[in-house]
């Protein structure tokens, strides 16, 4: 069946019991069993839940994957993979990675003596020399963020897999829609479904897919230790959300280019890193890895300073000034003051993350009108 197809019917079979098309939400903390000792299909909530079971059944397929898990948040599931983890073991990740992920690998996986380097994964001869002997996990994003480089996930997993390390792809800003890096070698698969699987601004959640079954064992035995699973009522959200992934997906892509387009000919406007642009450098393997589209995160440089990359993000009337990304509102924020005000002024600036920096997430209103709210802003 095609992607559509399985968003919408696999793990969302009609209810047995009343025949309803949507599937029940399940809010019970605890289920009772037939025998004492002898466990039915779910007992308490925490190690398993019907509704979220089935979100996990569906964005698993949409993956290739052998088996999926949803959290609470998207920092929640990226813990649950460096907690597997011990005491002594590196983890190489690629330099153009969300500020929260730079938080938690820097400031608590060192915690527990897990050591992490930054590297641009985008060049993979001085990546692969980043790894060490002790390294277990590489972690990439593609589109990276905010500068929205391309990494080449089959080379990577290659990479890992014979340094004996395991391959991790934060895949937010692509989707199962556009990039599905189980199929391109990963082991394991990350999503916020608070963006683009949500797509709606309401909800908080996480998600991992293993790319095996043993991978999956290890990954659940954490997240049911740890509990920072997702509930019930976001789980039947992003279940639902995952129904009309692909048409907002699709439509937003097609916005994001225009609206790329159009910004590399604006006079106030000094770069536009977007990687359906020609001229990204990272276009032609973003052509090869990235099906039908290539995203609706985009960022630029205003010509000018910090001051002036705030004065336009405060001044648009239809994107609004927020953090996150991938729902159906466009959003816009100055990376340097917020989603990336987590990394040290040093390595901002290390990695490329300047302070004229703007990024956009495209929704779903006309390009017309996103054009001109961005004019306006750029011309006051």
């Amino acid at each position: 069946m095609h992607f559509r197809t399985r968003a919408i019917h696999v793990g969302n079979d009609p209810c047995p019991e009343t025949g309803a098309v949507v599937r029940p939400i399940h809010v019970a903390s605890t289920f009772m069993q037939l025998e004492a000792g002898k466990w039915r299909d779910f007992d308490y909530s925490r190690s398993g839940n019907p509704t979220r079971s089935s979100f996990q059944e569906t964005v698993a397929n949409l993956e290739g994957g052998a088996g999926g898990l949803a959290f609470a948040s998207g920092m929640a599931a990226t813990h649950c993979v460096t907690s597997m983890l011990n005491a002594g073991d590196h983890i190489l990740a690629g330099s153009d990675i969300y500020g929260g992920t730079y938080r938690l690998l820097h400031h608590i996986t060192s915690r527990a003596g897990i050591e992490t380097t930054l590297a641009d994964s985008t060049h993979l001869d001085a990546f692969a020399e980043a790894i060490r002997p002790n390294t277990k996990l590489v972690w990439i994003e593609s589109p990276g963020n905010p500068r929205m480089t391309i990494t080449e996930i089959a080379a990577c997993a290659e990479m890992a897999h014979k340094a004996g390390a395991l391959l991790g792809v934060d895949s937010t800003f692509a989707t199962p829609v556009l990039t599905r890096p189980v199929e391109l070698g990963a082991d394991i698969v990350m999503h916020s479904a608070t963006k683009y699987i949500g797509g709606h601004s309401d909800l908080m959640g996480g998600v991992l897919v293993a790319a095996s079954k043993e991978l999956y064992d290890q990954l659940y035995f954490v997240a049911n230790a740890t509990g920072a699973i997702m509930g019930p009522f976001e789980a039947f959200l992003c279940a639902r959300g995952l129904k009309t992934l692909e048409l907002r997906v699709r439509e937003q892509c097609r916005t994001a280019l225009q609206l790329a387009e159009w910004l590399v000919d604006h006079p106030k406007v000094a770069c536009v890193r977007y990687p359906g642009l020609a001229t990204h450098p990272g276009h032609a393997i973003a052509a090869r890895q990235m099906e039908g589209g290539f995203g609706a995160m985009m960022s630029f440089d205003v010509d000018g300073s910090f001051e002036d990359a705030k004065r336009v993000v405060e001044s648009t009337k239809l994107f609004h000034l927020a953090v996150s990304l991938g729902a159906v509102e466009s959003l816009i924020e100055q990376p340097a003051s917020m989603s990336h005000a987590s990394y040290d002024a040093a390595d901002r600036a290390k990695h490329g993350i300047t302070d004229g920096m703007i990024r956009l997430s495209v929704g779903l209103e006309a390009f017309e009108d996103l054009r001109d709210d961005l004019a306006q802003a750029l011309a006051d």
